[in-house]
């Protein structure tokens, strides 16, 4: 590998190489020799390894929850001078590498922001707010969920293309594929479209389907506030129209019920 050559990503995670710098291809006031007294090479780290083989070793104990190895590669980078690279490739990891909606991202943030603001990097201390960075990824659950959808949604869109070009339907149906109305998602052409508009779908229809929830269901203080606030309407609802606001979508059945409603 051209040492000279800067690092970079790409969608499906893997390393690519560019044949341009970066500002981030040096260490930022690292340290001069490594374990060894030996000069620091390009990239190099401390323990005499390619930076860019301790970020994927970071990522990829990451997303197989190895805490230990974790922690040693989020060490090993910050005390090499390379805290930007981690901090940089940790966040990433929130985003590629583990489940939607974790909290976690939020305990990287602020792990981060001490590191920075509060202390800095490069100190004891940064180097511990790496460490729990690390180790806050590495428990949480682990999922590559967002980049494989990515990455199957555009195969799925070139898909569709390839089908129309050769006259056949496509191996996989795609949600475009039902957005009509009276389709699968009927409901979402309400007063807020300019189709609903068309149908005379007002209000009424957005409370009895555009609004409904599910399949857990809204809460009972939510469910008070929805029909107070109908039954104060200028609208009269039915009781069914009434029970339907509120009764949340089947597990099974999210946008089909609505159909022949």
């Amino acid at each position: 590998m051209d040492e000279q050559k800067q690092a970079t990503f790409g969608a499906d995670g893997e390393l690519q190489m560019d044949d341009d710098g970066d500002e981030n291809s040096d260490r930022e006031d690292g340290p001069a020799h490594n374990d060894f007294g030996e000069e620091l090479g390009e990239h190099e780290t401390k323990a005499g390894v390619s930076r860019y083989v301790v970020s994927s070793l970071l990522q990829k104990s990451v997303r197989r929850s190895d805490e230990n190895t974790a922690a040693w590669a989020a060490w090993e980078l910050v005390r090499s001078g390379y805290a930007w690279n981690f901090w940089d490739r940790v966040t990433l990891f929130v985003v590629e590498d583990l489940r939607a909606g974790h909290e976690v991202a939020l305990t990287i943030r602020r792990y981060e922001e001490l590191a920075h603001e509060r202390w800095s990097v490069d100190s004891w201390r940064g180097r511990l707010c790496a460490i729990h960075a690390a180790l806050a990824a590495a428990r949480a659950p682990s999922s590559r969920e967002s980049a494989h959808a990515d990455e199957y949604f555009g195969e799925l869109s070139d898909e569709r293309v390839a089908a129309r070009e050769e006259g056949r339907e496509p191996r996989y149906d795609s949600p475009v594929d039902d957005m009509d109305p009276d389709g699968k998602y009927d409901a979402v052409f309400d007063q807020h479209t300019y189709e609903g508009k068309k149908r005379g779908r007002d209000g009424t229809f957005f409370r009895t389907h555009g609004a409904r929830v599910g399949p857990e269901g809204e809460s009972e203080l939510s469910r008070q506030w929805r029909l107070r606030s109908m039954k104060l309407d200028d609208q009269e609802y039915t009781d069914e129209q009434l029970a339907r606001a509120v009764t949340p979508v089947e597990a099974d059945e999210r946008w089909s019920d609505d159909l022949d409603s």
